[in-house]
């Protein structure tokens, strides 16, 4: 049996909540025997996706096919230009919740190809590891029946499942309750072309003086966006969270680390000051206040986890809380280039996870295209 201890970030998500989830849809049909293989080869090395959580562990005994995988075939075609709320409330609920392990693929046969439903469990991993975890399933899934070939793919897309190699630790407290689903999300769209954010960026380095990058510049877009959305509590500050890839950074980590390599940066904004300042000036303030990650700053982001967790705050464990603030995470790198299981990349990907009062920066060819919830 594998058993693994969580580390302070995972103690976030141990409560089941924010769950990564994305629907892919395929012209092409796939085949269903080869990703099954693929999953039953990759389990000896992700181990963790496919294992259970137990009072502060990942353990693992065997790999089930019937706890992570399903395909179902329907005779009907896929509506990609439904409504996004229409796309989100037919598939959000397409895998069982709660799983038994911490990842499971749902696979379903149209008659205009192959959706593609990937769940996993936030503890298991964060949006690098699902999307890493997924190029291994694709890259092995297209190699032939070769055993050698595939064998040699696995040995190199294997992971490193060191969490607490910076700092040990052991979690005995009890996560915080997650907080219920929203009874109803609007959701919408804008695209953005990536010129239009060059230039901003470019009038931020001659007209300001300062500096910020295409992130700062969505993030600024995205909070003064969920400003004007709803009426806040009391009106007067948002805090605005934006979660960190720190495996560049933390040389224990890297980029093969599969688990949750985060640290989540948070910022409050008057809501006067959304209203009135114009998305430069917030870039730049975004920018100011973004921290720079060395091993010394995330030691201290850890001890601080550890600190709310001896305190017996668990609520404060959650990344954001959409009462008084909202979410912006970057998705534009989303390799869904990686994603060809035989016969194509896939020509539609949504993302099923939504949170309320959140922002998700995604990209194509020309575009950067922010999804908002509210």
């Amino acid at each position: 049996m594998n058993k693994l201890a969580i580390s302070q970030v995972d103690t976030i998500f141990a409560n089941g909540s924010y769950p990564i989830e994305f629907l892919f849809h395929f012209p092409a049909r796939l085949n269903a025997k080869k990703i099954r293989s693929a999953l039953k080869t990759l389990s000896a090395v992700f181990w963790p996706a496919f294992g259970e959580y137990a009072a502060g562990f990942i353990v693992f005994e065997k790999y089930s096919e019937k706890d992570c995988f399903e395909e179902v075939i329907v005779d009907r075609e896929f509506r990609r230009d439904d409504p996004p709320e229409t796309i989100y409330e037919t598939y959000r609920r397409s895998i069982p919740s709660p799983a038994k392990r911490l990842f499971f693929l749902k696979m379903i046969q149209s008659s205009d190809g192959t959706l593609l439903i990937a769940k996993m469990n936030h503890l298991a991993g964060d949006g690098h590891s699902y999307f890493h975890f997924l190029s291994a399933l694709a890259a092995i899934s297209r190699s032939g029946m070769l055993p050698f070939k595939k064998y040699l793919l696995r040995a190199l897309y294997k992971p490193h499942h060191s969490r607490t190699a910076l700092k040990e630790f052991h979690f005995l407290g009890r996560p915080a309750p997650p907080l219920a689903d929203p009874e109803k999300l609007e959701i919408e769209f804008r695209r953005i072309s990536k010129l239009e954010v060059q230039n901003i960026i470019k009038r931020i380095n001659s007209d300001f003086q300062g500096r910020a990058s295409s992130n700062d510049v969505l993030s600024a877009m995205g909070i003064k966006k969920l400003a004007k959305v709803r009426e806040w509590p009391f009106r007067e500050a948002l805090r605005l969270t934006i979660p960190m890839d720190i495996r560049r950074q933390v040389k224990e980590y890297g980029p093969k680390y599969f688990g949750n390599g985060l640290m989540f940066h948070n910022q409050e904004f008057k809501i006067s000051d959304l209203e009135k300042s114009g998305t430069p000036e917030l870039a730049i303030d975004i920018r100011k206040e973004m921290p720079t990650v060395t091993k010394e700053v995330y030691l201290d982001y850890l001890s601080g986890i550890e600190a709310i967790i001896a305190a017996g705050q668990s609520e404060k464990l959650r990344p954001y809380d959409p009462r008084s603030g909202c979410l912006v995470t970057n998705l534009s790198k989303l390799p869904a280039s990686k994603l060809d299981f035989g016969t194509g990349v896939p020509d539609f990907v949504f993302p099923l996870t939504i949170e309320k009062n959140s922002a998700a920066i995604l990209a194509d060819r020309d575009d950067f295209i922010l999804r908002f919830a509210y």
